[in-house]
């Protein structure tokens, strides 16, 4: 459900900006022209004179999604979902990689051996397990074209720092 961002409870804000919007709204109508099948939402606002100002976009689920597809291979940033069929683990990491981004990815599984074996082989900078948030002192970031900095923690101060590397350095003199 969409709702503005100082309501209390849980529901989807608008996107950041009229551009966004309109980049979202791109995208599901691509996926529509491209034949994914549209379970739910679609281009345009949610309905209610509350979503007319800001930039609210419909929650919008795909189903029988196509790897080739722009709703597949781009970073929405938007309220969409998309599912695609797979054949095996291995069909689904493949999947996963596939993109050229890889800000986060997403495992559900109530199989603990299945967790272990898929969450190092995705290439993804965060990998949300089960629906679990990730902690207020984790890294943020992303590997490939999601970029490869890193936002929060240690690893965040690490993009201040230089590091300099010294070979020949001399042992400290007793006195």
């Amino acid at each position: 459900m969409a709702g503005a961002p100082h309501l209390e409870g849980r529901h989807l804000g608008p996107v950041a900006s009229a551009a966004q919007f309109e980049r979202v709204q791109a995208l599901i109508q691509s996926g529509i022209d491209d034949g994914a099948r549209l379970v739910c939402g679609g281009v345009g606002r949610p309905e209610g004179r509350e979503y007319e100002a800001g930039f609210f976009c419909k929650p919008t689920v795909f189903a029988d999604v196509r790897p080739e597809m722009a709703i597949a291979t781009e970073e929405v940033f938007g309220p969409v979902l998309c599912i695609m069929r797979f054949e095996s683990e291995r069909d689904a990491i493949e999947l996963a990689n596939r993109t050229a981004y890889g800000l986060t990815s997403y495992v559900h599984s109530a199989d603990d051996e299945r967790i272990r074996r898929v969450v190092p082989r995705l290439r993804a900078g965060m990998v949300v397990v089960n629906g679990v948030r990730l902690g207020g002192r984790a890294p943020f970031g992303g590997m490939r074209q999601s970029g490869n900095g890193r936002e929060g923690g240690e690893w965040g101060l690490r993009e201040f720092l230089e590091v300099k590397a010294v070979s020949g350095w001399p042992a400290p003199t007793s006195r």
